[in-house]
């Protein structure tokens, strides 16, 4: 008789949803307002004091907020931009929408993120800002970035996206940069199903943000509401209030979610250590993740078979597995604006050899065994 599959499909990253979050956005929906509401400036106080920054924007995704970041800090045509090619394509994409030039850097070996002594070496008379990206919920190393900025006078922008929650050398992910960009998608550690938010403590980086959000429209009558005028280009990258008031109750339970990440994430480390061949993501001194993803890294002298092969056979067992990320240098339209394979070889090794395997709060403790035990069979 033939042995029964596993037919239950494990998703890497899932979204996690309760009553009070639910009856949120029914109260929203029963509200007079549903988009440039109270709820949105709610959401953006309660995520200002959670990350300890003077001023939030909330906006309809991570992009929206990368985006956003790169146009009050006055990055435009020919500035350069320090970006990690280990990332998602909107962290340089950003720099591209403001005419910029993305100047993309290898990452550290050992936790993924910018290698801030080769983004040194990148630096240029024409280099206006640094973007930072947290990995994995892994911060970068934001005391040598603010150390380089000061330096060269540069803009740190953190790409915060997989990091709401950690925090590097005890302070929080939001109040390290000079803009911080967060994102709720619902994979996230928490969600407002699209949408992000800008958090920085320079009160013109806000108000152009602020502007920026809502086609440029600035009011130029305190009596006369249908006055106003637009100076310059804005868009429309608002975030509705009953997307705010789902973030407003997800807020409230982000401590929780980050216990039960950090939780599995011990569990996978405890459980998987001894696998031969096998490199494990390790939080690095100094820093506390939230723990965004989990992605192993396979030796290639120990797993004849291949990360391919070991994709393949676990996504057949029912497991959701990803890869984070092909790097940026290595997509075509980058390839079109000069980088090819072989520039930056730590974060090819580290793609060639990746698997991201699930990690979210509901992710239930059977169902955690039950990948920790195909891993290891795909690997002997």
């Amino acid at each position: 008789m033939l042995k029964m599959k596993y037919f239950k499909k494990i998703p890497y990253g899932h979204q996690t949803i309760d009553k009070t979050d639910i009856d949120s956005v029914i109260s929203a929906l029963s509200s007079d307002w549903l988009t440039q509401g109270p709820k949105v400036r709610e959401f953006e106080d309660d995520l200002a004091r959670i990350v300890t920054a003077k001023y939030c924007v909330a906006v309809s995704s991570g992009t929206a907020a990368l985006h956003l970041a790169c146009l009050a800090a006055g990055i435009g045509i020919g500035d350069e931009v320090i970006v990690p090619t280990l990332s998602f394509v909107a962290s340089a994409n950003c720099a591209l929408y403001v005419g910029a030039i993305p100047v993309l850097c290898d990452v550290d070996p050992d936790n993924l993120t910018i290698d801030v002594e080769k983004a040194e070496k990148k630096i240029t008379k024409r280099t206006k800002a640094i973007i930072g990206v947290d990995f994995a919920g892994q911060s970068a190393n934001w005391e040598k970035l603010r150390e380089l900025a000061q330096k060269y006078k540069l803009i740190l922008i953190d790409d915060a996206a997989q990091s709401i929650g950690s925090k590097h050398k005890n302070k929080p992910i939001g109040s390290w940069a000079d803009l911080t960009a967060f994102s709720f998608h619902p994979v996230k550690t928490i969600t407002t199903g699209e949408g992000g938010a800008v958090v920085t403590n320079n009160k013109n980086y806000y108000e152009q943000i602020v502007k920026l959000r809502h086609h440029g429209i600035e009011k130029n009558s305190a009596r006369e509401t249908w006055q106003y005028d637009v100076n310059e280009l804005g868009y429309n990258f608002r975030l509705t209030d009953i997307q705010a008031a789902l973030g407003i109750s997800q807020l409230k339970r982000l401590g929780r979610f980050i216990s039960k990440r950090r939780s599995l994430w011990k569990r996978y480390a405890q459980n998987l250590k001894e696998v031969e061949g096998l490199k494990l993501p390790k939080e690095a001194v100094g820093n506390f993740s939230a723990w965004h993803i989990y992605p192993i890294q396979l030796d290639p002298g120990f797993i004849k078979k291949g990360r391919n092969a070991v994709f393949r056979e676990l996504t057949q067992a029912g497991i959701g597995v990803q890869v984070h990320y092909k790097p940026i240098h290595l997509l075509s339209l980058y390839r079109k604006l000069g980088y090819k394979k072989g520039d930056f070889p730590v974060a090819e090794k580290y793609f060639e050899n990746t698997i991201t395997i699930p990690l979210y709060p509901s992710l239930l403790r059977k169902d955690q065994d039950y990948i920790i035990r195909k891993v290891k069979e795909s690997l002997k």
